[in-house]
Order: structure tokens, then C-alpha cells, then sequence
């Protein structure tokens, strides 16, 4: 054998053999089949980016076959081919992939259902009709409520021409149409009951109007941080505020936050005036 071959064909076995053994380094997906039960009661999770832990989302509580026998949160949606239902508790057998390498804005666990072992209706969901409100003294609150949860600005200072200042002591001005009065969760991390009043039934969702000008109770949302004053104080009722403040006066306005039911949660009072 040529004795330039020979070297040749030693060194591509040492990088075969170099190759071979990073493979098998390379970290790999764990996959395994486990038993999970599911609670047919909801719990609370938050998303990655939440650090501060100030916006609950509902989710499952699920318990893993070998693990510590707690509940444990786990987002809707997340068995893929497992649709939740409220009110059913259910016990599955599905494939549990331990990723080698998460990403870095999700979880390290991947679940795949794999057959719906049991299940069973424990409760049926809720389905409350809408409460009649035609004053203020038909709001019915919910459990454990009135309670100092949620805060918004104090005060609305309006110019002659309805622009709203922006609140916070700058003076710059927004359109009406624009404004939002935002909701602000201002309970204490450290009040006892924090996880009971962050859960689904105690945030929210709507907020009844009491104006000092109509007698009419009105219901608007509350997504996307607060109600927006166009919806809490309309077009036409907003003319006669402007004619009323312009002589120096005041309007106090209260909002009767309330839940996904429409159950009441919290009275909370602002006041409309002109700018000095």
C-alpha cells in the first residue's frame, strides 16, 4: 500500500469516529407516554413576560403521572388534540416530549393527546342570564364584594374645544374620541386573598355608567385597559357636560366595575371639569 494512502485513510476514521461521538453528544428530545388527570375546576397561570405576575390568565390544573401530586397550571390549548371543557374532569394518556432545546419564549414540554381515558361531568358550567338594571340599586355584587381592587384617574380636565389633558401633570391634550380612562389593578401582592381576587370571576370585564345627568344606567367594556369616554360619556350627553363646566362647574361620574357576569366588583368615582 502507498504509504501517502495510508495516513489518509487513518485520519478520515479518527474524524468519522469524531463525528460520531458529537452526535451522540447532542442533546436529545426526552418522548414518553404518561398518564395526566385534569381538575374539571380552573386555576391561574401568566405568560412568560408577566414578571410582575399582573395579568392572570384562566387555565387548566392537570397532575402528571411521577410527579408530586399537585395541580398544576397548564394553558388551554396546550394537549395538542385535547379540547377542555369546564365542569369535566378527565383523565388522558398523552405523549410528553421534553424538548432539548426549548425555545426561548415557550415552554421546555410539548403534550400530544393520545386517548381520553375518562371523562366525567362534575359540574355544569355557569350560564347566569343578564341581571335587569334600572338603577343603580339593581346591581347585584358579586361574592366577597365591594372590594378596593382597582383604581382609575381621579379627575378629567377638558379645554373649550372637549380635548382631554392627558393625566399625570403634562399638558398635552387628546381627542375625546380617543380618551380612555384606564383600570388600574392596584391590589397589594401581599393581601392575602391577591390569588382569589386575580382569578376570572373577580376581574373586569364591564362597567355600568351612573351619570349626574341621565337616569339611564349604562353597561360598557372594559377591555383593552378601561372604557373608553366616548362610550361612557356619548357624543350627545358630552355637549351638555361641555356647557356645564364651561361656567366653572363640575360633574362626578361613577363606574360600577363588574365581572364576566356582570356582577358588581367595585364602585369608583371621577370627576369632568374645564382646565384653569
Amino acid at each position: 500500500m502507498n504509504k501517502c494512502v495510508f495516513p489518509l485513510i487513518l485520519l478520515a476514521g479518527m474524524l468519522m469516529s469524531a463525528c460520531s461521538l458529537d452526535d451522540d453528544d447532542e442533546p436529545k428530545d426526552v418522548v414518553k407516554e404518561i398518564m395526566m388527570s385534569v381538575s374539571a375546576e380552573t386555576g391561574i397561570t401568566y405568560d412568560l413576560f408577566d414578571t410582575k405576575a399582573e395579568y392572570p390568565i384562566e387555565c387548566m390544573l392537570v397532575k402528571e403521572e411521577g410527579g408530586d401530586g399537585q395541580w398544576h397550571p397548564l394553558m388551554f390549548g396546550a394537549i395538542e388534540g385535547f379540547t377542555y371543557e369546564k365542569g369535566h374532569s378527565y383523565e388522558l394518556r398523552v405523549r410528553k416530549t421534553i424538548l432539548a432545546n426549548p425555545p426561548a419564549d415557550g415552554s421546555n414540554c410539548r403534550y400530544k393527546l393520545i386517548t381520553i381515558l375518562d371523562d366525567r361531568v362534575v359540574a355544569e358550567p355557569e350560564t347566569p342570564e343578564d341581571p335587569v338594571i334600572e338603577s343603580e340599586a339593581d346591581i347585584e355584587y358579586y361574592d366577597q364584594c365591594p372590594f378596593d381592587k382597582y383604581a382609575i384617574e381621579p379627575e378629567i380636565k377638558v379645554n373649550k374645544d372637549g380635548d382631554v389633558l392627558i393625566y399625570g401633570g403634562t399638558t398635552a391634550y387628546l381627542p375625546y374620541e380617543r380618551k380612555r380612562i384606564y383600570v388600574e389593578n392596584v391590589l397589594p401582592k401581599d393581601d392575602p386573598d391577591w390569588i382569589e381576587f386575580n382569578k376570572i370571576p373577580y376581574m373586569a370585564y364591564y362597567a355600568y355608567v351612573i351619570s349626574p345627568l341621565t337616569d339611564e344606567i349604562r353597561l360598557v367594556r372594559t377591555d383593552g385597559g378601561g372604557p373608553m369616554l366616548k362610550d361612557v360619556i356619548p357624543t350627545d350627553e358630552y355637549s351638555q357636560v361641555l356647557d356645564f363646566i364651561s361656567e366653572g362647574g363640575e360633574l362626578e361620574y361613577h363606574l360600577v366595575l363588574a365581572n364576566i357576569y356582570k356582577y358588581g366588583l367595585q364602585k369608583l368615582g371621577f370627576t369632568v371639569g374645564m382646565v384653569q
